[in-house]
């Protein structure tokens, strides 16, 4: 049974950072591209972050560019997200999500295979 576990969240003042976690089990974690979203009441969901694989590619929402970055450790079955400078508009739902199995590179819109619960990541102004 796939399983995503995710960790992390919490309040955090603007101006910030946080690392948020996704560990997983029963499925092969490198046979899959990860892809990090987040979702907040009354707004679409949006894919903020995905990584290839191997890890050799990454590609980021332009609302997250150079403040988040993605990785993943193969060896361990997790994935990682990193965000730095966060502000109130980042407040949401974040989870994360297995695209399809050997996916080829990363896409933020490709199709979603498994997926967890999430983390709430809430930034204070």
């Amino acid at each position: 049974q796939p399983r995503l576990l995710e960790s992390g969240g919490r309040l955090v003042q603007s101006g910030g950072s946080l690392e948020v976690s996704c560990d997983t089990s029963g499925f092969v974690f490198e046979d899959y591209p990860m892809i990090w979203l987040r979702r907040v009441p009354n707004r679409a969901r949006e894919a903020v972050a995905c990584i290839s694989r191997q890890g050799d590619a990454t590609d980021y929402a332009d609302s997250v560019k150079g403040r988040f970055t993605i990785s993943r450790r193969n060896n361990r079955n997790v994935a990682f997200l990193k965000m730095s400078d966060l502000k109130p508009d980042d407040t949401a739902l974040y989870y994360c999500a297995a695209g399809p199995q050997f996916g080829t590179s990363c896409k933020l819109d490709e199709p979603l295979t498994f997926w967890g619960q999430g983390t709430q990541v809430t930034v204070s102004s």
